[in-house]
Parts: structure tokens; C-alpha cells; sequence
């Protein structure tokens, strides 16, 4: 990612969630790779280990136990500066470990525990990028999947290239049966799904769908129900049907594919774009250009106008002999023009997406029909 980039996202994830704080759960551990046993306290020339509970850009939570040095040390030097120790593994397997400085702000129970307490720490510094973008990542999807639920990412090989999906054509359980589908679209809280069978007997089915992402490659189960299906036109044993995510159950690693799409293509709506490394705005020059075949087609157009003025002008008759020449190509050509758009307003059968039907597919149709 161009450096620039990575700064202008830093800076917003920053500005817009300093304040907002996450809990280190199993999930959110996994997908962060974070190391949880290189997580230390330093206070003076000593570390401890400890537990992180949770962090924002301003302050993190740590357990420690009652018993052990880290507790007495920090509960007598409070005003002392201390250091909070994180380490997350990369994509290519290496360990990164940096410190941020802070100190300490209070020190409670933890819960109804007599041998834990926990231990709130305030940052005196701004967190390091890479703890910027890896958390806020989190707390941005979790934020824009409840802000921007509705928003719906039509599938074609341009978004199947950018969302990291390598094929349309997904297996998906309806009722424990077994189908082939072809994606239709994707949001945060469903997904279109072209499949075979009949609409009605479709809707209110519980459904689970297999997608698949690349970069980091992984399989991702969507479990959810059919809430409307609808005959694609000119074939009725073709559903092209929608697939409501059940609410709370919708994997977070999903969450970030999707957000990860949706604000890349936010972040090119500015004008901005990229080449390599090097920042490539729009030049005046560049509008111009674009200006210069509107010029010449308003003069074109506007050329046969004075000309059949100039021949009014010069004979009524030739006015007459020259406004029939130029009316007779222009019908002809609105014909044309009209011709593509009716064909594409009515698509044939056979320009139907064609769902591949197994032996397991045909028994689902077989058992819709029964029903």
C-alpha cells in the first residue's frame, strides 16, 4: 500500500475512533495474530507478562494477579512512566513487537476474582501505525457494518478481482441438501445467490454458503434464510433469491472483506489515484482533452443546421429538396440507436445465466416439485 495511503487511513481511523475500545477476544486474537504470550507490563528495568484485555488509541486494560511483583511493583511507583509491550505476527510469519508508553490510571478488582486485578492504562503517546490500521480495521468494519448494512456490491470479474473471490460459482446447503449457485451480489448482511429450483417453495429455507477469499486465502461459512425469491425471466426452475445473514452470527473476518472493498472505493471517490508508489491527480490538461470531442461533435452537429439555413435562404425549393435529404438518414439512424436498447431491455433465454445441475441438485428440484 502506497505510503500515503497508509498515512491518510491511519489519520482517519485515529480521528474517528480514539476513543472507541475493543475487547481481545478468541476471534479478534486469531484474526489480528497476535501473539498472546508476548504481551508484557515494563515498568523501570522489569517485565512481566500479562493479560490484555482491551485497548483503544488512548488507553488499554491489562489483568495481572494480585500476588506477583508486577502488582506490587506498579501499586507503589503509580506515577512512574510505564511501557505496555504488544507483538502480532505478519503475513510472512515474522514477529513484530513495539512498546507503547503510558501510565497508570487505576487499579480494580477484576470481577468477583480475589487473586486478579485489572489494571487501566493510560497512552502518553500516540500508538504505532501498525497497531492503528490492525485495530481499527476491526472497529471500522464492526462500525460500517451496522452504518452501511444496505449497501450491495454487484458481483462481476472487476469486484470478484477486488473483493479476492476467485469464482462466482459457489456450493451452497439448503435444508442440508446440497446445490451449485452462482453469486448474484454481496453486503454485510446477505448475499444474491442465482440457483436452481422453484421460488415459492425456496423462501423462509435455512441456508449455508461456502465463499471462499484469497489474500489471506480462507473459507468463510455464511449461515443465513432465504427471505424473498423470484423466477429469473424466461426460466422458472432458476431463482435468483436472497439470502438474509443470520444477525449476530455474521463472522467478523467477513465484516473486514466487505469493509475492505467498500472503503477502497470510498477512498477513490476523492479523484485520487495511484500509480506504484507515486501519488497521480488530475491535471486542467486532462479535462480539456476530454472537452475537445464534445467541441467537435456540438460543431458537427451544428454544421448541417447552417447549411440548411444558408440553402433556405438561397431557394425555397432547394430548401425544401435539402431538409427531405437530411430528415430521410435521420429515421433510419433513430431506428438503430433504438434497436440495441430494445434488445438489451429484453434478454432472451439463452442469455441466462445457466446454473450447473447435479445429480444432488436435481434431487433438491425433484423434492421442491414434491412439496
Amino acid at each position: 500500500m502506497p505510503t500515503i495511503v497508509t498515512s491518510q487511513l491511519t489519520t482517519r481511523l485515529f480521528n474517528e475512533y480514539e476513543k472507541t475500545e475493543i475487547t481481545f477476544t478468541k476471534d479478534i486474537i486469531h484474526i489480528l495474530k497476535m501473539d498472546p504470550r508476548q504481551i508484557y507490563i515494563k515498568c523501570g528495568s522489569s517485565q512481566w507478562p500479562c493479560i490484555i484485555n482491551s485497548t483503544s488509541f488512548s488507553l488499554a486494560r491489562i489483568i495481572i494477579g494480585n500476588q506477583g511483583g508486577a502488582f506490587q511493583e506498579l501499586a507503589k511507583k503509580r506515577d512512574q512512566p510505564i511501557s505496555l509491550r504488544f507483538s502480532f505476527y505478519q503475513a510472512d510469519g515474522q514477529l513484530i513487537s513495539f512498546f507503547i508508553s503510558g501510565k497508570i490510571q487505576a487499579i480494580q478488582p477484576y470481577g468477583n476474582s480475589n487473586d486478579l486485578v485489572i489494571v487501566t492504562i493510560t497512552y502518553t503517546q500516540r500508538p504505532p501505525e501498525d497497531l492503528i490500521l490492525l485495530v481499527g480495521s476491526i472497529i471500522d468494519a464492526n462500525t460500517n457494518a451496522v452504518r452501511r448494512k444496505n449497501d450491495r456490491i454487484v458481483i462481476n470479474p472487476d469486484t470478484l478481482r477486488k473483493l479476492g473471490i476467485p469464482r462466482k460459482e459457489i456450493s451452497v446447503s439448503i435444508d442440508n441438501i446440497p446445490r451449485n449457485c452462482i453469486l448474484s451480489d454481496l453486503s454485510f448482511d446477505g448475499t444474491g445467490i442465482i440457483v436452481m429450483g422453484i421460488a415459492q417453495f425456496l423462501k423462509e429455507k435455512k441456508v449455508s454458503l461456502q465463499l471462499e477469499f484469497d489474500e489471506p486465502h480462507e473459507v468463510i461459512t455464511l449461515n443465513g434464510t432465504i427471505t424473498s425469491a423470484s423466477p429469473i425471466e424466461g426460466r422458472k426452475d432458476i431463482v435468483l433469491a436472497h439470502v438474509t445473514l443470520a444477525e449476530g452470527a455474521i463472522p467478523l473476518s467477513y465484516k473486514i472483506h466487505i469493509n475492505n472493498f467498500l472503503t477502497t472505493y470510498r477512498r477513490q471517490d476523492l479523484g485520487v489515484r495511484f500509480e506504484g508508489d507515486a501519488p497521480v491527480e488530475p491535471t486542467a490538461a486532462q479535462p480539456q482533452a476530454s472537452a475537445q470531442p464534445q467541441a467537435t461533435a456540438q460543431q458537427q452537429a451544428a454544421q448541417p443546421a447552417s447549411s440548411a439555413q444558408s440553402a433556405q435562404a438561397a431557394s425555397p425549393a432547394q430548401a425544401q429538396g435539402a431538409q427531405s435529404q437530411s430528415a430521410a438518414p435521420s429515421a433510419p439512424a433513430a431506428q438503430t440507436q433504438a434497436a440495441p436498447s430494445a434488445q438489451t431491455a429484453q434478454p432472451t433465454a439463452s442469455a441466462q445465466p445457466q446454473v450447473p445441475q447435479t445429480a444432488s441438485s436435481a434431487q433438491a428440484q425433484q423434492a421442491d416439485s414434491t412439496k
